[in-house]
């Protein structure tokens, strides 16, 4: 295959007897074009999400878009920094934007995969919360812990790169054998197993534990519901549970998407540590790719708040039409009215 490949060492040819794997020239291409489209794609959805949940007050002041929020804005930072690195990547077949971006690349990429799963925890114990303790829902989500919760999820994130970063276990740079920057080996070792334990499949289990007792509460509530309650107040509080049930497969959606697209990577990533099948690599990159795009259209294909949201954004004249009746109750809680609750 012609095209330019790196060494372990720099830019440019590689070592003479270094053991390079080369990709097809097609497969790069098309990697290439992927990472521009998820790129273009995920900076305009999640852009727009985030504008449109800040500014459609029935979301803006509720815990769970909160994480939504921190949730696109992870995404977004992947589509706007990560993808076009990526696709220039592929293009040269080698790395040629310096050793600084080589070591940005991954602290960005790892961190806003954190960030995500953090910010879905989050998600998940909110959900929890309250359908499981609405009584005390409004004491702990108040604005002041909400901004506590986000700054522990950001920074806990990108602190669990910082040994790689520095230095003291393993190190951030170039792998020439796919032409990537990655969490590299340094004195035989790497933090890469243990970050995907610690920050991949704990998440994934707390996430998967937390819906599982989600259904197994909301199970319970509906049976006690209909042994002991009245027709009319069933019909009182049916509305509101079914719209914070809509909400929360709104997001076990989410989650489920992101572990389809995020699983095949990190499972390549720690069995194929030496890169044997670089192919495989490319196949599950692109596949996390498109966790940072799918998310917008879920939100606006499975909930109808979320799809007004954007509309107010995308067509201001048409969503200033009056309705009549009144309007439903926000999905995401019918507990909290507080003012100091977001």
């Amino acid at each position: 295959m012609d095209g330019p490949v790196t060494n372990s060492t720099g830019f440019g040819v590689p070592l003479e007897g270094e053991s390079l794997k080369h990709f097809p020239r097609t497969v790069t291409i098309v990697a290439a074009a992927c990472a521009v489209v998820f790129s273009v794609v995920g900076v305009a959805g999640n852009l727009v999400t985030v504008v449109a949940l800040l500014k459609y007050t029935r979301l803006r002041r509720h815990a769970t878009t909160a994480f939504v929020i921190s949730l696109s804005i992870s995404d977004l930072i992947f589509s706007a920094v990560n993808l076009p690195l990526t696709a220039s990547r592929y293009l040269n077949e080698a790395w040629v934007l310096g050793e600084t971006l080589c070591k940005i690349f991954p602290l960005f990429f790892y961190g806003n995969v954190a960030v995500s799963l953090l910010s879905m925890v989050a998600i998940t114990i909110n959900r929890y919360i309250l359908i499981s303790r609405s009584d005390i829902y409004a004491q702990l989500y108040t604005t002041q812990r909400i901004i506590l919760m986000l700054i522990i999820i950001w920074t806990l994130s990108f602190s669990l790169l910082l040994p790689p970063l520095l230095g003291f276990w393993g190190t951030l740079g170039l792998e020439p054998t796919t032409f990537s920057c990655t969490i590299l080996k340094k004195h035989g070792s790497s933090p890469k197993k243990f970050l995907f334990v610690l920050g991949f499949i704990v998440p994934c289990v707390v996430i998967s534990v937390s819906y599982l007792c989600i259904y197994w509460r909301v199970r319970k509530s509906r049976k006690n519901l209909e042994a002991h309650a009245g027709v009319s107040r069933r019909k009182a509080g049916g509305f509101q549970r079914r719209e914070d049930s809509r909400v929360t497969r709104m997001m076990l959606t989410i989650f489920l998407c992101f572990l389809l697209c995020f699983m095949p990577l990190m499972l390549v990533n720690v069995t194929d540590d030496k890169i044997k099948i670089p192919i495989a690599h490319v196949i599950a990159s692109i596949l996390a790719w498109a966790s940072s795009v799918i998310n917008p259209f879920i939100y606006a294909g499975t909930n109808k708040l979320y799809r007004e949201a954007y509309k107010q954004i995308l067509c201001p004249v048409s969503s200033k039409t009056p309705t009549t009746g009144p309007k439903p109750t926000n999905s995401h809680s019918s507990k909290v009215s507080s003012p100091q609750a977001t």
